[in-house]
């Protein structure tokens, strides 16, 4: 690694990434380019009034987590399968590392309800005997953070931070702040989330009319920014990411930094529930504050991996928000139109995206964007790449409850 990459800041040096899209970052950003969604009628939700999804294709929990994968939850074995991922392609061993100063933060946007759904069988039927003693092992988010630290000796600061569909992003934005105090070397950070496989957690999605109900064509269904846009599409998947003080980086002789992460920007709209604030104060603070932080000014950035959930509301109101912050108008995308919603993971999953959009200086394409809505004012890529020259990217997440969170990175 060039020494030239200073001590002042934190290293992104592994990406870890199981998404519908593929196992491995080279397959899910090859999902991400093509602009092609890849959602789909999922037999789990068969009989529901919106029974389609995203998936992760071919993900065989015992050859990509190992031993013990039978007793995880899907979404603890999402997690896992990224943190190995990331330690392969960071280049760390961890029989080397001074497991005390490696943390572990993971965000979870909700808690698991995949063995719940089976024990409340039985528990309702009066057979509680035969409630598994594995119930609360398998389903407390914390958990998942848990299971990283046990599986790879990581003995520092572990958390499970949950900000709904912000948690991939405030997740980052704390270990940002845990490698910056020098609690730690080394934190494997990002989100993780299985909501396709809790059918109340979907339901509950579609009586809250968030949800597209486009049955007939699952494809079609998620369009950010879209003018005939009408909900999102519920997904799956991890993303976890190596991110190392940069001293640490250079002690080792890290291979390659694959970007740096400056800054965070945390926020509450302190407005409703589910709704963001139409006026856009909350994430215009967490916009300014990750900007502030990172010690940029809005000019500086070349490019936003937006939150665009493909709902009306939130894309309308996220994108005049950037339209006010950004005025020179960088180019936007959302991986979401590929993806689908990953909900607690998004914030990480785009997060790692955008690294690789600042690694290849390519913005991917909105996937079904063929109308763009009127009253969006900003350069949205679609239909194919966009080369772009760029130096510094904002990766952008939103969650119910007004919880807001923004990354900064730079190349």
């Amino acid at each position: 690694m060039d020494e030239e990459f200073g001590t002042d800041c934190v290293a992104v040096t592994g990406l870890g990434l199981v998404t519908p899209a593929g196992v491995g970052w080279e397959a899910t950003w090859k999902g991400v380019l093509a602009g092609q969604s890849v959602a789909a009628t999922d037999p789990a939700l068969a009989g529901l009034p919106v029974d389609f999804s995203c998936r992760v294709p071919d993900f065989d929990p015992h050859a990509l987590v190992g031993k013990g994968a039978g007793r995880l939850d899907r979404f603890s074995q999402l997690a896992v399968a990224a943190a190995r991922l990331s330690l392969l392609d960071a280049g760390l061993d961890p029989a080397e590392w001074a497991a005390d100063r490696v943390g572990v933060v993971i965000g979870v946007g909700l808690p698991s309800l995949e063995t719940c759904q089976r024990e409340w069988v039985k528990l309702h039927a009066g057979n509680y005997k035969e409630v598994s003693p594995l119930t609360l092992p398998r389903s407390l988010p914390n958990m998942v953070a848990g299971e990283i630290g046990m599986r790879f000796g990581a003995r520092g600061p572990n958390l499970t931070v949950s900000t709904a569909c912000a948690s991939g992003g405030t997740a980052l934005g704390t270990a940002l702040d845990l490698l910056r105090s020098g609690r730690c070397d080394i934190v494997l950070a990002g989100g993780t989330e299985a909501a396709p496989t809790a059918r109340l957690h979907v339901l509950a999605g579609s009586q809250m009319r968030a949800l597209s109900t486009r049955r007939s064509d699952p494809a079609a269904a998620s369009r950010p920014f879209d003018a005939d846009r009408d909900g999102f599409v519920v997904a799956e998947g991890a993303a976890v990411l190596v991110l190392e003080r940069s001293e640490h980086a250079l002690a080792r002789r890290a291979g390659r930094v694959r970007a740096r992460l400056l800054g965070y920007g945390a926020s509450a709209d302190a407005h409703h529930p589910t709704a963001p604030d139409p006026t856009g104060e909350g994430v215009a603070l967490a916009l300014r504050a990750a900007l502030g932080d990172a010690g940029l000014r809005p000019g500086d950035i070349d490019h936003v991996n937006a939150h665009a959930t493909s709902t009306r509301l939130n894309d309308l109101v996220e994108s005049q928000v950037l339209d006010r912050v950004f005025p020179h108008s960088p180019p936007v995308t959302s991986n979401k139109g590929v993806l689908g919603h990953t909900m607690g993971a998004a914030g990480a999953i785009e997060a790692a995206c955008a690294v690789l959009s600042l690694e290849q200086q390519v913005v991917p394409p909105v996937a079904n964007l063929d109308s763009l809505d009127p009253e969006i004012p900003l350069d949205v890529v679609s239909k194919m790449p966009r080369q772009v020259r760029m130096e510094h990217v904002i990766s952008a997440s939103y969650g119910f409850g007004g919880q807001n969170a923004v990354l900064a990175l730079g190349r």
